[in-house]
């Protein structure tokens, strides 16, 4: 969950104003204070959240268009490099507002059905549109000893321009260990090098680009419940497979070795309705990359996988109150008629008025194992 205040989460719970901002200004900064903006009158929006998607979070956005219809490329709204930071908080009164950021995004489209000053739409992605749209024109070789850091920050760099990159640990440190070679798509080599070494990637809500562990922990930011003092307005449930593997085997790939190195990561928990030896089946999900170089790091890449498909076939839709400060990947409790879960959210969208509300769904996860396959 991003940061906020406990006044904030308190508030949210009861009678409060929200307010939303979006801002549009020249691309490349970071941080949640950005400068030289230009501020949109919003008329509707939302930002929506898919943690399993290629671009985490998308913008959709109808402002006032009076004279801001682009007619040249340096124009506010072009589509030609200007970003729109969007953030949505709680005015507390008497000038006290908490905001909470929700992110960077790259105008790719402009829409007004009444000129010239009707309305107009905008739809935006984040900073990853940029690294999908980046196709090399030329192969790009890395030797053995380049770093995974020094990888990432070339090839992001060498799209943007610009680029903060933040990793959790000591991995960006660590060199390739063999010579690799991305030849056309710049986005499925960064991805492929990423999870190789068990990470997920995003650009967050400062427009710097996150590199970390998918988070492990089951303890609820956050409770979704209905009654007084909650939040739950409307919740839904399915029960599926599809989507589901209750084991992963991760492989490298690559003719300097003679053995591959091989690890499976199992559903090992008896207690799971996805328990590997049990009922549900063995329903494994396999992964190769080149940049598996041992046996830890095709551990790390299984574990990681799993964790991300790993879960219940039982999910939840909900629409609750709008707290911003959620995001993909966090664990919330959902209360209904006296039953408690623990969910993980992997789809979320904020609205940016105050009279809609969030909406999300939801997995529950289970236990991992890892071991040689």
């Amino acid at each position: 969950m991003r940061p906020v205040s406990a006044r904030f989460l308190a508030a949210v719970r009861g009678s409060h104003r929200a307010t939303a901002q979006a801002l549009a200004l020249d691309n490349g900064q970071t941080g949640v204070a950005p400068a030289n903006t230009t501020e949109l009158s919003i008329i509707d929006g939302d930002v929506r959240f898919d943690a399993k998607a290629q671009i985490r979070s998308t913008l959709a956005l109808e402002v006032e268009g009076t004279g801001l219809f682009p007619r040249r490329a340096s124009d506010r709204l072009a589509p030609f490099g200007t970003e729109i930071y969007v953030r949505r908080g709680l005015d507390y009164g008497g000038g006290q507002i908490e905001y909470v950021g929700l992110g960077y995004y790259r105008i790719d489209s402009v829409e007004q059905d009444e000129a010239p000053d009707g309305p107009i739409r905008i739809s935006a992605s984040d900073r990853m549109a940029g690294l999908i749209d980046a196709r090399l024109t030329s192969p790009e070789q890395f030797g053995p000893t380049w770093t995974y850091g020094e990888v990432v920050e070339f090839l992001v760099v060498n799209a943007y321009g610009f680029g903060e990159i933040e990793w959790d640990d000591g991995t960006e440190n660590q060199a390739l260990g063999r010579t690799v070679l991305a030849e056309e798509d710049r986005w499925q080599f960064l991805d492929d090098l990423i999870t190789s070494v068990g990470k997920i990637w995003y650009w967050d809500h400062r427009g710097i680009l996150v590199i970390k562990e998918q988070p492990t922990t089951t303890t609820p930011v956050w409770t979704c419940d209905s009654g007084a003092g909650g939040v739950l307005i409307q919740m839904s449930r399915d029960l599926s497979r599809e989507g589901v593997y209750n084991g992963v085997v991760a492989t490298s790939e690559a003719f300097d070795t003679d053995t591959p190195f091989r690890s499976l990561a199992i559903d090992d928990n008896f207690l799971s309705p996805t328990y590997w030896y049990g009922d549900f089946g063995r329903v494994p999900r396999f992964y190769s990359s080149p940049f598996i170089t041992n046996l830890g790091q095709a551990q790390r890449a299984a574990e990681n996988l799993l964790r991300q498909n790993l879960g219940l076939p039982y999910s939840v839709d909900f629409a609750n109150v709008p707290n911003p400060a959620l995001e993909p990947w966090d664990p919330i409790r959902v209360k209904l008629h006296g039953r408690e879960e623990i969910h993980i959210i992997e789809t979320l969208t904020v609205p940016l008025t105050a009279v809609q509300p969030q909406t999300g769904t939801t997995r529950q996860q289970t236990g991992v194992l890892i071991g040689e396959a």
